[in-house]
């Protein structure tokens, strides 16, 4: 429990290293007056532009868009924390400081167009972006709220049934107990035994049962469109490479004796691809940067082709409705029951993805802690 608590803190510290934000500017909702006119006259509308729709959507944001009526943007603001290389100072406020970008604030403007499009940057005294070093951002973005979020409700799940097992543990499981209890031994019997082996699966079981649950908690989360969830946190690559660098760390802390000889020196290998040019070793070593790579993409990859498909399907709609009202009404029912389809579709994905991510990290531990005789 206690090493699955400190992986869980671990994630917290991803957003030093997440992409530039996406700010959350929704396209205004089109209804059937807007779409009669915008297929009409196109001279007074912005044309829908379903790329920003998108990653709009996907990406993080330095504020928690919630709903967009008529042209106001209703959003809670997160914390913004800056340091400027410029002045040698640092800023801390909120959000909605800036007002959706229209407005700077103590020499910062949140860019919302062009190529630094997300980011935060200083400006001169005409309020134009100024041509020195961007300032080190560390501010709490919504996919760092999403994670606190994600980790308060395991840790309201998790410890008062540890309580239970630690009074009780031989009585019956008794409510979400029993649930749990069932993937605790799904992950258990599984997973970590066939993987590891029955002597060293006990030692990794706090951290197979942290990423599982974390991934699967997450993933379940980012398809629940409605505040504090949403968040795209496991189709973040910064998230997912957080995570693939916990198992590539806890591999290395315990590997044994026959792991790093079979790297060094790899059994039955011609002493010619050893030396002089180590190339065993070398093809040795990255094959095990290769895999926690292929953890990292995996995850990212799955959870955010999901995303933007739905997010595509809703772009139908007002492509439609441009063109003609009738084609926008008429393709919405369409999309209604794809998205119906897909989100089903994503609640499968969304537990099979984590299953995969916790499988491999338990085979890759498996293979550094096997004993060669």
């Amino acid at each position: 429990m206690k090493l699955g608590i400190s992986f869980l803190s671990l994630m917290l510290w991803v957003h030093f290293l997440a992409f530039p934000a996406q700010p959350e500017e929704i396209t205004k909702a089109i209804d059937r007056d807007e779409v009669h006119h915008a297929a009409t006259d196109t001279s007074h509308s912005k044309e829908f532009n379903a790329g920003d729709f998108i990653f709009d959507h996907i990406g993080d944001a330095h504020d928690w868009h919630i709903v967009t009526i008529g042209d106001k943007h209703i959003s809670v603001p997160l914390p913004i924390i800056l340091y400027s290389r410029t002045r040698g100072q640092l800023f801390t406020f909120l959000s909605s400081k800036f007002h959706h970008g229209h407005d700077t604030y103590k020499g910062f403007k949140l860019v919302t167009d062009g190529d630094l499009k997300g980011k935060i940057a200083e400006v001169d005294v005409h309020n134009n972006i100024s041509d020195g070093p961007l300032p080190l951002d560390f501010s709490i973005k919504k996919n760092v709220v999403g994670i606190l979020f994600s980790i308060i409700i395991l840790l309201l799940v998790f410890v008062p049934i540890a309580k239970k097992y630690k009074a009780a543990p031989h009585a019956a499981p008794t409510g979400i107990q029993s649930l749990m209890e069932t993937l605790i031994l799904f992950v258990r019997d599984d997973i970590a035994k066939p993987s590891i082996g029955e002597k060293h699966y006990l030692k990794f079981m706090p951290y197979l049962l942290t990423i599982f649950f974390f991934i699967w908690l997450n993933n379940l989360l980012g398809l629940i469109p409605i505040f504090p969830a949403g968040a795209n946190v496991t189709g973040n690559i910064a998230v997912t490479m957080v995570l693939a660098l916990a198992t590539l760390a806890t591999i290395l802390l315990n590997a044994n004796k026959s792991f790093w000889k079979h790297i060094v020196n790899t059994p039955g290998v011609p002493v010619f691809l050893k030396l002089p040019i180590p190339i065993m070793p070398i093809v040795e070593a990255a094959s095990w940067l290769i895999k926690p790579a292929v953890l990292m993409i995996r995850l990212f990859a799955n959870i955010l082709a999901g995303h933007i498909i739905a997010m595509v399907l809703f772009s139908l709609i007002f492509i439609f409705g441009a063109a003609n009202v009738y084609f926008g009404f008429g393709i919405s029912f369409v999309t209604i029951l794809l998205t119906v389809f897909m989100s089903v579709l994503e609640l499968l994905v969304s537990f099979i993805q984590a299953f995969v991510f916790t499988m491999l990290s338990a085979l890759f531990l498996g293979m550094a802690t096997e004993e060669h005789h």
